[in-house]
Parts: structure tokens; C-alpha cells; sequence
């Protein structure tokens, strides 16, 4: 028995109640891109994507339960959405910088370093490398920036610094992000080559310990395997993890999955899908989204060819990425999809649901692990 949960990030379906709060009035992920582009996601519409609340209303009879989630954590960014679908809301915010880090901060980073730091702004990351790359080699001050979410950014030619003396500036700037400073992951931004740059594979997180105890931690306590695909591990810092495989980009990461399908065991299968908020979503790029989610649609039909009769599949986002958003190119405040399939599994059209901690309570019940007050598994199963 296992459950597979695939998190396509930035996958938004409409903008929340709270939008305004941050500046997303609007947004509306799928809806954008589908007026943009002629979007075929055929497997996901006959789980019922288009039939969600406030999506299409579509005719199609769908075959897996569906629900729009509304994230009760503050923020709209990736660690409290993954946080929230595992069980754990985040009441607080964590810490953003959209002026850069005080320079309180700064000048105790430069002395645990031992270098001044250059831009110290939020910045795309392929954005920075291009405007500070070369003063960077010029002067071998590393690149410190932020973005929209709870993050510290650290980026180095591989030419100036190895990966273990990049990796060793982000331990000792992790040691300082705490109380005020406390941002959800310090991030190694590695990258070579020439002017415009390219950034590098060996990016590493350094994540906070979620603040309470994980569906990944049940699982693993339960004697069940919890298996961690793309950025997982370091979304939830290594806790509850049993195995973890690191993904080049989507399209690696579904076929990791799909191998992963193959082998008989039971547990948990967690992927995130990056490159619709990554590569497309910040950078506002409608038309490499919607060929994102089409060779992600593409690959779940693969998937589903491979589920045993007792697995089941959830589909879901972390929290919005418009690339139509004009407003500013960050992370949306929006719903989120929840498609359930599974060969148990009626077709239900379970509404809006309060939180994305459903996902959590489902599979604690479905893998008879323990009741769970969410869980909507009797309601989807026959």
C-alpha cells in the first residue's frame, strides 16, 4: 500500500479570500495560462481537474475525487505550503527582507565569512549571477540576495570558491538565520562558465526543522518507507525521511518516480515538480508553464499505469506562481487542486476544504497508520 503525492509547485487555481494582503487580486495560475495557451492536460481533466470548485464546471465525467484546498498558514511560499499538505500550519509568517538584510545581519555574516557580500536584494537567481557575476570574480565577494519568499540566497563561481567553501558560508549563515532572522531556507546558488553565467547542479538547502511533527515523520516511525523526491529533503531539513533522490528537473524527477513505481514496498512516495515555479512562474513565462504541466500530465499517465490496486495518487500545489501576474513576479496567494486516484477511489466532488493538512489526514488513514480528524478517506473510498 502506497501513496504517491506529486506537488506541482506554483500550481494555483484562483486567487483566496486573503489576496489582497499580497498584492495577488487576480491571480489565477491555471485559468491564465489556459486563456494564453491551448493547454491538453487529458489524464488530470479526467481526474477531475476542470470540475474543481471555481475552475470550468466541465461535462466530463471525472474519475478520481477532486477538492480545491485554502491554505490556513501564513504566507504563500513553499516550506509552509509543504509544511501545511504534511500536517504542520504555520501561524506566523516566516521573515521576508524585500529591502535586503539589515545590516545588522550583514556585517555578522561578513565577519563569520570573512568577506564583504555584494547586491544583499531580492533578485532572480539567474537575474543576480548576470548583474553581479563579474564583480563577483573581480573582487571575490560572494553574492548575498533574497526573493519574495523566506530565503537567503548565496551564489559563487566555482572558479573563486569549491562547493565545500560555499556550502561551509551557508552553515554558518544558517547558524545566524534564527529569532527575527529565522528564514525558512539559506540556499547554495553555485555557477560557472562565462558572462551571461550558468548556474550549476550542486545547489544545496539548508532548511528549518518543521514546528511540529510531519506526515513524513509518522510514516517513517510506522515502519513504512518515506521516500523523498526533488527538494523534499530540504523542504523538511531530512526529517521522516528514509530515502531521498535528488532530480535534475521535472521531467527527471517524474521519471525517478516512475521507477520508484516499480519497486514493491510501503509508504510514501513525496515529489516536487519545481520547474513550473522555478523556471516559468517567476519568470513569467506562460508558455514554458503550460509545457511544464503538459509533460507533467503526460508522465501521470505513465504513473498510473504502474499503481497497484491498493496505491493512491494525489496531485496537488504548494501555492500559486501566475505568469500572467503583473504586479510583481513572485509566488501568488491562491487555492490549490486536490485530484485523488486510486482504484478504491470513488469520483467525489469533495468542495473547498480548509487546509491543505487533508492531504496529510487522507494518507495517515489510507496507509492504517491512525485516524486522522481531516481525512476524507471514507468519504472517497468504497
Amino acid at each position: 500500500m502506497r501513496a504517491f503525492i506529486l506537488v506541482i509547485d506554483g500550481f494555483g487555481i484562483g486567487a483566496m479570500p486573503d489576496c489582497k494582503k499580497y498584492n495577488d487580486f487576480g491571480a489565477n495560475t491555471l485559468k491564465n495560462v489556459r486563456y494564453a495557451y491551448d493547454l491538453n492536460l487529458p489524464y488530470m481533466a479526467d481526474m477531475g481537474l476542470y470540475n474543481i470548485d471555481g475552475t470550468y464546471n466541465d461535462d466530463r465525467m471525472p474519475i478520481g475525487a477532486y477538492a480545491r484546498l485554502e491554505e490556513l498558514s501564513k504566507g504563500k511560499d513553499t516550506t509552509v505550503g509543504h509544511w501545511e499538505m504534511a500536517g504542520v500550519i504555520t501561524t506566523e509568517p516566516l521573515p521576508t527582507f524585500p529591502q535586503g538584510f539589515p545590516k545588522e545581519f550583514v556585517s555578522k555574516l561578513e565577519k563569520e565569512i570573512g568577506s564583504k557580500v555584494l547586491c544583499n536584494k531580492p533578485y532572480s537567481g539567474t537575474e543576480v549571477i548576470k548583474d553581479y557575476g563579474e564583480e563577483h570574480l573581480k573582487t571575490g565577494h560572494p553574492i548575498l540576495y533574497t526573493s519574495a519568499d523566506s530565503v537567503l540566497q548565496i551564489a559563487v563561481h566555482m572558479d573563486k570558491y569549491s562547493i565545500e567553501e560555499l556550502y561551509e558560508m551557508c552553515e554558518k549563515a544558517r547558524k545566524l538565520c534564527t529569532g527575527k532572522f529565522g528564514v525558512g531556507r539559506v540556499i547554495a546558488r553555485p555557477f560557472a562558465g562565462q558572462y551571461p553565467f550558468v548556474r550549476t547542479a550542486e545547489r544545496k538547502d539548508y532548511s528549518l526543522d518543521p514546528t511540529g511533527r510531519t506526515l513524513l515523520e509518522e510514516v517513517k516511525d510506522a515502519g513504512l518507507q518515506s521516500v523523498a523526491v526533488g527538494k523534499i529533503e530540504y523542504i523538511f531539513n531530512g526529517k521522516g525521511i528514509t530515502r531521498s533522490i535528488h532530480t535534475e528537473n521535472n521531467l527527471d524527477g517524474l521519471e525517478k518516480t516512475i521507477e520508484i513505481a516499480k519497486e514493491k514496498f510501503d509508504g510514501l512516495v513525496f515529489v516536487n515538480l519545481v520547474d513550473t515555479d522555478m523556471k516559468f512562474g517567476h519568470r513569467r513565462d506562460v508558455f514554458g508553464y503550460a509545457q511544464a504541466l503538459e509533460e507533467i500530465d503526460k508522465k501521470v499517465g505513465e504513473l498510473v499505469e504502474l499503481l497497484e490496486p491498493d496505491d493512491v495518487l494525489y496531485i496537488t500545489g504548494d501555492h500559486g506562481c501566475d505568469p500572467t501576474h503583473k504586479a510583481h513576479t513572485d509566488h501568488t496567494r491562491e487555492y490549490t487542486p486536490l485530484l485523488v486516484y486510486g482504484c478504491d477511489v470513488v469520483p467525489t466532488n469533495l468542495g473547498t476544504i480548509k487546509g491543505f493538512d487533508v492531504v496529510a489526514d487522507t494518507i495517515l488513514e489510507q496507509l492504517d497508520i491512525r485516524s486522522a480528524p481531516k481525512s476524507v478517506w471514507e468519504k472517497i473510498t468504497r
